[in-house]
């Protein structure tokens, strides 16, 4: 089964997903865990873990005996074990999850779910692997109007080549209900969806942009794969879009984020 075009991009070091995304997941992760309401005592598992910005905050509540992870990406793999000694890290697919049945009492998917090639399928995967009453929980970003990275960086594509190939067209769940949806089609009850905000600091533009010239991502993806004269076009517009900072700004984001449990 071949992963989407947008999840093949995060075959990378974790060092460059933190330049790019880790600095807002990271935040998210605090916000995510005590929304689906994680506490001590409890046994979770990270689905598509990355490089562990959930799987460390899961540890700093539970514990490393606690925790579990996996994710496609090789390095992501390697990257999270090693940055979590102790963590049961394994490779493997939201389509079909490498832990038995019933073993969880939260199944938690940070940014995630828009990469799945299929996404119900993923879903009965985390029922399956929760305990019954257990958490099911995911979030992702809100690309049209919340995550001002994306949205500032797609809307300067677009301006430069209208086919850019903007996440708030082509991304699945960032929108109102999506998420409550697909879990109460996939038999979760007492589904509950909200929404996350966190925010990120850059030093200045080129910090910005270096994160993107990494290649992560849709957007880095696309991003790097332009000629350089219309590279050098989105890079312009991109800067006055953000305000053509000559010193360090942050910039907000927003997650949808949804959480229901596992029928009894």
């Amino acid at each position: 089964m071949e992963p989407p075009a947008g999840a093949r991009s995060f075959l990378t070091s974790g060092d460059a997903y933190d330049a790019f995304m880790g600095r807002y997941s990271r935040s998210l992760a605090t916000e995510f865990a005590d929304s689906a309401g994680v506490a001590a005592g409890q046994r979770v598992l990270d689905m598509g873990c990355g490089p562990g910005a959930l799987t460390g905050e899961l540890v700093r509540r539970l514990g490393t005996d606690r925790v579990h992870a996996f994710d496609p990406s090789p390095p992501f793999v390697a990257d999270c074990s090693a940055r979590h000694p102790g963590v049961d890290v394994r490779a493997g697919r939201a389509e079909a999850i490498p832990f038995d049945d019933g073993g969880f009492d939260a199944v938690l998917a940070q940014l995630v779910l828009h990469f799945v090639s299929e996404p119900a399928t993923a879903v009965a995967e985390m029922r399956r692997v929760a305990r019954p009453d257990g958490v099911v929980g995911a979030c992702v970003w809100d690309f049209a109007e919340g995550m001002q990275m994306l949205r500032l960086f797609y809307d300067a594509a677009l301006a430069v080549d209208p086919a850019a190939p903007d996440e708030a067209r082509l991304m699945r769940f960032g929108n109102p209900g999506e998420l409550r949806d697909l879990f109460e089609a996939g038999g979760l009850v007492d589904v509950v969806e909200t929404t996350l905000q966190v925010s990120a600091g850059y030093t200045d533009f080129d910090e910005l942009w270096a994160g993107f010239m990494a290649g992560i991502g849709p957007a880095g993806s696309y991003l790097v794969a332009l000629p350089e004269d219309r590279r050098a076009a989105v890079r312009g517009e991109f800067f006055e879009r953000i305000g053509a900072p000559d010193a360090g700004f942050s910039l907000t984001a927003v997650a949808r984020s949804a959480h229901g449990r596992s029928p009894g």
